[in-house]
């Protein structure tokens, strides 16, 4: 209002002076005092980490509980879940160490279910009997056929634990190690096929490789269970330990310096192996002793990384025959 010279809004306090300033009581100051350092994620309650902490909490303290809410896979370092009839008794055929089977209420029986169970039962395997919607949320396109295996984390060994192995046996040490294999399915051939001939084990990178999962499980027929699988968290220096312990390291390429008839594996040898696509890399390369190419007919570009494999050890173990 015109010639009031008291702002709009503005109240003075009944029996405060004009000009005084009424104090908060110490509250704007405590304010402003330090809360000390943030909570880690997994200490904050409204936090996903928090969550997913309390969760894995739960199930450490209930393995036999029932599956979460994981769409066909499992959460790194947990258990997975193989689905459907066939691939489920083709595991507990080859002796993977599952923990739980889950059957859906109302499945139609036959013989693959049948069997399933049975196999089971026999090996002290938990038998779960839950609703079709539990192992719907487990598979992305619930194609589960009313039956799902849980699978526990793979323990891998150490890649010194190889040539332990090599050495109480008193031979000589025959290792393949893969770089750039990203299939889980070429990962079980090569460990099927290393088992096969007399192989001492198979070293994996750490990081940006096929883990032994149970479709490893599957394709290496039972094989994952009887030979090792280490895990290297630096793929080239453990190769260069290998080289420092005697071990030769010959990495497979098409376009290799030696042929697979040349080469004489009489002493401790470390194949490496590289993916169709990509080949070695640039500095497993290089740390390998010789580069072995395998003779093929002109008409085929390259071998399936697991078939390649199969192929070099099979030679490599009719030398050792002799």
């Amino acid at each position: 209002m015109a010639g009031n010279s008291q702002r709009r809004g503005a109240v003075r306090k009944a029996g405060t002076k004009k000009g005084q300033v009424q104090g908060s009581g110490g509250v704007r100051r405590r304010g402003l005092e330090g809360r000390g350092a943030t909570p880690a994620a997994k200490d904050r309650p409204y936090h996903p980490a928090h969550k997913k902490a309390r969760a894995a909490a739960k199930a450490a303290a209930n393995p036999q509980r029932r599956p979460s809410k994981v769409a066909g896979r499992a959460p790194e370092d947990g258990p997975e879940y193989v689905l459907g009839r066939n691939p489920v008794v083709e595991c507990l055929r080859a002796g993977v160490p599952a923990t739980a089977l889950y059957v859906a209420v109302g499945s139609q029986n036959d013989e693959r279910l049948t069997e399933s169970v049975q196999i089971a039962a026999d090996k002290g395997i938990a038998i779960l009997e839950v609703q079709r919607g539990e192992l719907d949320r487990m598979s992305d396109n619930g194609l589960h056929q009313g039956i799902a295996l849980q699978v526990p984390p793979y323990t891998y060994a150490h890649p010194d634990d190889l040539l332990a192995r090599a050495q109480d046996r008193g031979e000589a040490p025959l290792i393949v190690a893969l770089d750039n294999i990203t299939d889980p399915r070429n990962l079980g051939a090569v460990i099927r096929s290393t088992a096969a001939f007399g192989g001492h084990g198979v070293v994996i990178p750490g990081r940006r490789s096929a883990a032994v999962t149970a479709v490893t499980w599957r394709t290496s027929a039972g094989a994952a269970a009887r030979l090792p699988v280490a895990q290297a968290p630096n793929l080239n220096r453990t190769l260069a330990d290998y080289a420092a312990a005697g071990l030769q390291i010959v990495g497979l390429d098409a376009g290799g310096d030696v042929a697979l008839d040349d080469y004489r594996a009489d002493t401790g040898v470390v194949v490496v192996v590289g993916s169709e696509g990509k080949g070695l890399s640039r500095l497993v390369r290089e740390n390998c002793d010789s580069i072995l190419s395998i003779p093929i007919a002109s008409s085929v570009e390259s071998l399936n990384a697991s078939v390649a494999a199969g192929v070099v050890l099979a030679e490599f173990a009719r030398q050792r025959r002799r």
